[in-house]
């Protein structure tokens, strides 16, 4: 079903991952889709293997932001459909946590996310959708994810707000906040065969429904808030983690 015909979206952080994922699913829906990625090779692979625009950009550096901006006004005019989706998850106990990590996450995870809503404002057409990613961590208080989560949480906060600034052009911002999923993310952590295993195994076993989630699973979520279907619906989370974060 074509429910994104005649719309233009911009996707964050899609060259992999969930941002891949929704990418795919956004064009099968028949929006024209642009991404944007920070490392050229995967970029161009995405591009090519999904049949849409791609524009690099770092969402951590705010002239890159600025940059991209201006690229999509040129080459595609007003848009649609805007989807935050690119981040970077680390980890840290509060007493060991550095300077540079927790740099890393906020500067790609809140300020280039806050950046990448604001800069784009002009661009998006009355009766536009924005949806962030987010992640169920926000509420949640697990050890070691203060920074991440403290991101996040502050993501949601954005969120509500500028959905309640944006509603006078019918503008609607909601955030999806997935639990664990399966994509190249977690095997960026660095971890041996065993290792992965053991942290799925550890995962499931606290996910009610006993499965991690996919990558389709988020982006067919995404594609509804920008749809017809979720045309009353702004400021809202839906948090989809099997359950994980009533346990």
């Amino acid at each position: 079903m074509e429910n994104l015909r005649n719309k233009i979206a911009v996707i964050t952080g899609g060259n992999s991952g969930i941002g891949y994922a929704t990418a795919k699913e956004m064009k099968a829906q028949g929006a024209t889709v642009i991404i944007t990625g920070r490392r050229q090779d995967a970029l161009e692979k995405a591009v090519a293997e999904l049949g849409v625009t791609g524009f690099m950009a770092d969402q951590s550096k705010l002239r890159e932001t600025t940059e991209l901006v201006s690229k999509v006004s040129e080459q595609f005019g007003q848009i649609d459909i805007l989807f935050i989706n690119a981040g970077i998850v680390g980890t840290a106990p509060i007493a060991d946590a550095t300077e540079e990590l927790f740099d890393s996450i906020f500067d790609i995870n809140f300020k280039g996310a806050y950046f990448t809503l604001s800069k784009f404002i002009p661009l998006l057409n009355d009766g536009a959708s924005v949806v962030f990613l987010s992640s169920n961590t926000a509420s949640m208080n697990g050890a070691q994810s203060s920074i991440y989560s403290s991101g996040k949480a502050a993501l949601n906060s954005i969120m509500r707000i500028a959905a309640v600034e944006l509603a006078p052009r019918n503008i609607r911002v909601n955030a999806v906040s997935p639990g664990p999923t399966q994509t190249e993310i977690l095997n960026k952590l660095g971890l041996d065969e065993a290792a992965r295993k053991g942290l799925d195994d550890w995962m499931i076993e606290r996910i009610p429904l006993k499965k991690i989630g996919t990558a389709k699973d988020v982006a067919k979520m995404v594609a509804y808030f920008c749809g017809d279907a979720a045309s009353f619906i702004t400021g809202a989370e839906v948090v989809m983690d099997g359950g994980m974060s009533l346990a």
